[in-house]
């Protein structure tokens, strides 16, 4: 079965052109435009990944990637930006118990990719994980 990434970003160039890398290598692509869109998108596409901007108007990134994760706790999102700002944000939702990968922009679209492949793998039982207490 082919995954599902929604692409959220308010600039909607780098939007079609990630959903287009993304396509191009055989995921099913969704976009949307700024975080309130991405919010209904996750809820009535249920995607695997959300690959999202962080900085946006409406609904920044990392709140909308909060709203998903409550709504939707199995999709895995992943926070792109390419500004300064998105400091706070993130240590206001890490004060909050959520941790979100954040990929810098630009991107090379292979770095993309794999970023993107790693984060679709299945993630491992608990007791298999070497990493944080269950």
């Amino acid at each position: 079965m082919t995954s599902r990434i929604l692409v959220v970003d308010d600039e909607r160039v780098i939007a079609d052109t990630l959903s287009l890398i993304l396509r191009g290598v055989g995921y099913e692509a969704f976009t949307a435009y700024d975080g309130r869109l991405g919010l209904e998108a996750a809820r009535r596409l249920e995607p695997d990944l959300v690959l999202s901007d962080v900085v946006m108007p409406a609904l920044d990134g990392v709140s909308m990637a909060m709203e998903i994760h409550d709504a939707l706790p199995k999709v895995k999102l992943m926070l792109i930006s390419g500004q300064a700002g998105t400091a706070d944000l993130l240590h206001d939702a890490e004060a909050r118990g959520f941790h979100f990968e954040l990929l810098q922009k630009p991107m090379h679209p292979d770095e993309l990719i794999r970023r993107v492949k790693m984060a679709l793998l299945p993630s491992k039982p608990c007791h298999e994980a070497n990493s944080l207490p269950c």
